[in-house]
């Protein structure tokens, strides 16, 4: 074979050289690169440490950790853990009835929290000489409850057992609340007793007041004047009523525009006649009816009337001895079924002559010039009202049976619920699109109170369902009769309302809220003074 030619072996040689010194240039960078990067990490790892150190440093301080505490060997730590243990085995020993050894384990637990007081006062340590009695006689006594079968297991199951009785105990607790709470929302105090038997002796005995009422012509061209504001109230309580006006009075631009349309019952009808006639109200107008008096309310037109003379009704809201006492007492309430709770389904029967009216409940306070109102513009719409749907709970599914095919295919379950207390009903839409006739296909459909259970805002929103329009906020500000309001909104709030079972006028009501109700009430009046109110 012949040997390459020596130009070739000279340019191999050249290469190899070539490709060793460019790998040793490649060793000596990677080298300088490793030790730079070195150098950069080290100050930066101590300096993650230093920082985790300060902040492990203020964490300590911060929870006014002592070093004994930390301390594994701490006695202080020890008597600690001694004294929660023997906190348990002491509920345990009274619930087992050996109260002569829950006495020793309070006895010794008071011991060593006097031992941890003395040493937190002069500010040192436990020492093992002065505490070593302490955790013995301790750890004896724990020894002891262990071999009572006071282990962790049985403790366990007693203290599920205790919680399981003492929740018990609290819905018993709860729900014989919820029914004294209800008996006394429901009473009719002393004093306003009184009142209504004393107004009512005074109608009788008096007859110019009588004659005072027929002879005033003018309150009769004013009842149907559809230029003046018209304000309903239905009611039984007189100083209520006697409140709703007054304050609406008192706020009122024009109140001698104002004209307040009052219906009351037969029993009250003397007092309410004599209290409004005696009393004058800045000029506003005030007529007095009841609900006895109206020819078209009878058992064949009104639902509600038809269902009180059913034995089954009768049984379930005057017996309450239909479902085992399932249904709360406050679904019970006969007050339901009164004609004045149901009576603003009929406003337009009621009052045939009018256009446009204002619904106010016997429990709201009127702060504001309400003359606003007539003049919002309800876009074709029938009843005017505030939104409650802020909160889930005050939706349409709160109210209703979504359960039952009939509401489910009718009603949105989030639809936006709206209170009743402070209405404005446009009369003339409400005739031509026959609301009545619906609220009464409601009642009907509803006389197995499956749809749902009491009240008369769940058939209001079947009722007024599509024909609600909003009312800004601040014209009724509701839950002064259960729940705390921001202050803000109860000083801009043009109607107040008393909703819930503690009401302003009763034992029950909330403080914080009563001055904004008694100052509509002159407390000095000899009819108030003769029967105790103050």
């Amino acid at each position: 074979m012949r040997r390459p030619r020596p130009e070739f072996r000279r340019s191999a040689r050249r290469r190899f050289s070539n490709v060793f010194w460019l790998t040793l240039c490649g060793l000596v960078a990677l080298m300088l690169i490793v030790l730079l990067s070195r150098e950069s990490t080290q100050p930066r790892s101590r300096s993650v440490l230093a920082k985790n150190s300060y902040r492990h440093d203020k964490v300590i301080e911060g929870l006014n950790v002592t070093a004994e505490m930390l301390n594994p060997d701490s006695i202080a730590r020890q008597l600690n853990d001694q004294i929660s243990l023997a906190k348990a085995f002491v509920v345990i020993a009274k619930e087992s009835n050996n109260l002569q050894f829950a006495w020793e384990l309070s006895a010794q637990i008071r011991n060593s929290q006097i031992l941890l007081s003395n040493a937190a006062l002069r500010r040192s340590p436990l020492t093992l000489r002065e505490s070593e009695t302490a955790v013995r006689d301790m750890a004896l006594l724990l020894f002891q409850a262990q071999q009572l079968h006071y282990d962790s297991a049985t403790m366990i199951m007693r203290l599920k057992a205790r919680i399981q009785d003492l929740e018990e105990q609290m819905s018993s607790v709860t729900d014989k609340s919820n029914k004294y709470g209800q008996i006394a929302a429901e009473e009719v105090p002393k004093s306003l007793y009184c009142l209504g038997v004393r107004l009512t002796t005074e109608w009788f005995k008096h007859l110019d007041l009588q004659k005072k009422v027929s002879r005033n012509v003018q309150i009769g061209m004013k009842l149907k004047d559809n230029n003046l504001h018209h304000f309903c109230v239905f009611s039984d309580n007189i100083l209520a009523t006697s409140v709703v006006i007054n304050s609406t009075a008192l706020n009122s631009l024009k109140p001698d525009r104002v004209v307040f349309h009052l219906v009351t019952d037969e029993v009250n009808y003397a007092a309410m006649k004599a209290w409004f006639t005696m009393n004058n109200f800045r000029g506003v107008t005030v007529d007095v009816q009841k609900f006895e008096d109206f020819s078209w309310l009878n058992a064949s037109y009104v639902p509600v009337l038809k269902q009180l003379q059913d034995s089954d009704t009768q049984n379930y809201y005057f017996s309450g001895n239909n479902d085992g006492g399932k249904t709360p007492i406050k679904f019970r309430n006969p007050k339901y079924l009164s004609m004045l709770n149901h009576l603003r389904f009929y406003i337009p029967e009621v009052f045939p002559a009018l256009k446009k009216l204002v619904f106010l409940d016997d429990d709201v306070v009127v702060q504001k010039d309400l003359s606003g109102l007539f003049t919002v513009d309800l876009n074709g719409n029938v009843n005017g009202a505030v939104e409650t749907c802020m909160e889930t709970f005050h939706r349409y599914h709160k109210y209703l049976n979504y359960s039952h095919p009939l509401i489910r295919s009718h009603f949105d379950p989030d639809a936006c619920g709206w209170a009743f207390g402070m209405n404005v009903f446009d009369l003339v839409e409400w005739r031509k699109r026959n609301v009545t006739g619906i609220y009464h296909y409601w009642q009907e459909k509803n006389v197995d109170r499956t749809l749902w259970k009491l009240g008369t805002l769940p058939p209001g929103l079947l009722t007024f369902y599509g024909l609600t329009e909003p009312l800004d906020p601040h014209w009724h500000v509701l839950g002064l009769g259960y729940t705390n309001v921001d202050p803000q909104v109860i000083e801009n709030g043009a109607v107040l309302h008393f909703n819930g079972n503690s009401k302003p006028w009763l034992k029950i009501g909330i403080e914080k809220y009563k001055a904004l109700w008694e100052k509509y009430v002159d407390y000095s009046h000899p009819m108030l003074e003769r029967c105790n109110f103050h």
